[in-house]
């Protein structure tokens, strides 16, 4: 693909396919949220899968709780019960309003079987069945579908609790949890990923649930997925230690840390049809009870019981594209309030250090709205480990083929990962410094893309610290809290 017939896909076609335009996901974006962890989204995904069976779905993620350090105590990290975590799917035209037509709410509840004890999270080695996890979490699956005009067809229950197989499995604190771990081992580092669901690690399987109308779910500790330098980056290093010849780098800042991951796969007869969908996810805190009045703090018409305190679509809008003063109302609000961030997304401050989006127009067609589009035409994309996968994404010769959509006058051919959809594994901030035009690289107008922009690594991170599953849930094994990246000079792969 050359890059004349890249550039004027960007120009012209879907945003969907815009190449993406931040640098990364910091993990910390507006200033509220930094102190609500358990609410505080890191990441979001969305891309095609298939099952073995030949089930089409579109797989959809969220983690939230940043760095987490595994195999922390005496409490362990997990998903609030006051927090409701939610994840936004807008279909067809409505993908470019900002309008989701179907959300699913994931309400967690957590009991402990021994309270008369100090072993907050485990009491001995935990079974594949959850014996000895003395703190256990189980959740509802809420659908709520606004296409349908009767209200008591638009909230379906696709499944609740033990009853439905929705628990979430232990953390990986390390002896205790020897089956998340290389030969079943907890000494050992994590397992990496497998190819196969009959080859993931008991733990892991027994997380996963089959819903009504042929959903799966997964919530539990994963791996912190994302990988980059990004101390480098809110450092002001964008040469990523080459200018001072530090010897840390390069640094993955995401090494060694877990996060807490909910997936969500949507069976692709759920989509009505859509050829285009656009995915975004929230988390809602449910305010707290005053006894004095008998009543829930801060309830109104719009909220009910919960505020929203969380949103995120395409990684680091809030954190680099939106001045302070907006970024705390864009975590509250909808992405069909993101119109008015246009001349801010035009205009950002982040095109000082450097010439700016490849064509006029690309950070508005990315972030407003600001939902990951995918086409829901191509058929599954590929995961990382499989042939043809490349974390540059379609600057790696990338590509898949759509049955909507000719942007590039090739066929129908386009991105296989960002920014069509996002999926585990792609390179966010190489693809970004390639859009940006900030390698370097000038190519000619019929340069092949996918060889002068093969080798680019500008932060020196190309791979994360232990490889992702290819099957469902997709995400890392968890990282075992006695032996991880960032406390031993070897990674956990």
């Amino acid at each position: 693909m050359n890059t004349k017939t890249l550039l004027t896909a960007a120009a012209v076609g879907l945003a969907a396919l815009a190449p993406f335009a931040a640098h990364a996901s910091s993990h910390m974006d507006a200033p509220l949220i930094t102190f609500d962890d358990a609410a505080n989204t890191t990441d979001v995904y969305a891309f095609l899968s298939e099952d073995a069976k030949g089930q089409l779905y579109l797989t959809t993620a969220l983690s939230v709780f940043p760095f987490e350090e595994p195999g922390i105590g005496p409490n362990a990290y997990r998903f609030d019960d006051r927090v409701r975590y939610s994840i936004h799917v807008a279909l067809g035209d409505n993908a470019s309003k900002g309008e989701a037509d179907l959300t699913y709410n994931f309400d967690f509840s957590t009991q402990y079987d021994n309270q008369n004890t100090i072993l907050q999270a485990f009491q001995g080695v935990v079974a594949p069945g959850g014996e000895n996890q003395n703190l256990q979490q189980t959740y509802r699956v809420t659908k709520v579908d606004r296409t349908q005009k009767r209200l008591r067809k638009r909230l379906t229950v696709l499944g609740k609790g033990k009853r439905d197989g929705l628990i979430v499995p232990p953390n990986n604190q390390g002896l205790l949890t020897p089956l998340y771990n290389q030969n079943d081992n907890g000494d050992m580092p994590a397992k990496p990923g497998v190819a196969s669901v009959e080859k993931l690690d008991p733990y892991t399987k027994s997380g996963i649930a089959k819903l009504d109308r042929g959903y799966m779910t997964f919530a539990g500790q994963r791996d912190d997925g994302f990988y980059a330098d990004i101390q480098s980056i809110f450092d002001l290093d964008l040469s990523f230690g080459a200018a001072t010849g530090t010897q840390t780098k390069p640094f993955d800042s995401q090494g060694g840390f877990n996060l807490h991951t909910i997936v969500l796969n949507i069976p692709i007869e759920e989509l009505k049809g859509a050829k285009i969908a656009g995915v975004y996810a929230t988390t809602s805190r449910r305010p707290g009870f005053d006894e004095e009045t008998k009543e829930f703090e801060e309830f109104s018409p719009q909220f009910g019981f919960f505020k929203q305190v969380g949103r995120q679509g395409n990684p680091l809008f809030v954190e680099a594209l939106l001045p302070i003063k907006v970024k705390d109302g864009y975590n509250q609000g909808s992405p069909t309030d993101d119109f008015k961030f246009q001349e801010i997304a035009a205009n950002p401050q982040l095109a000082g250090f450097g010439p700016g989006p490849l064509l006029p127009g690309l950070l508005e067609q990315i972030y407003i709205p600001d939902l990951i589009k995918i086409d829901l035409t191509t058929g599954p994309v590929r995961q990382p480990g499989q042939d043809g996968f490349n974390r540059l994404g379609v600057f790696g010769g990338d590509i898949v083929k759509s049955e909507a959509q000719d942007p590039f006058g090739n066929g129908g051919f386009i991105p296989g990962g960002w920014p069509n959809g996002r999926r585990f594994g792609d390179d966010v901030v190489d693809i970004a410094v390639i859009a940006l035009g900030l390698t370097g690289i000038v190519p000619g107008p019929e340069d092949d893309i996918t060889s002068i922009f093969a080798d680019v690594n500008v932060d020196g991170v190309d791979q994360n610290d232990i490889t992702y599953n290819q099957v469902f849930p997709y995400a890392a094994t968890p990282l075992n809290g006695r032996n991880h990246g960032h406390h031993s000079e070897s990674n956990a792969e």
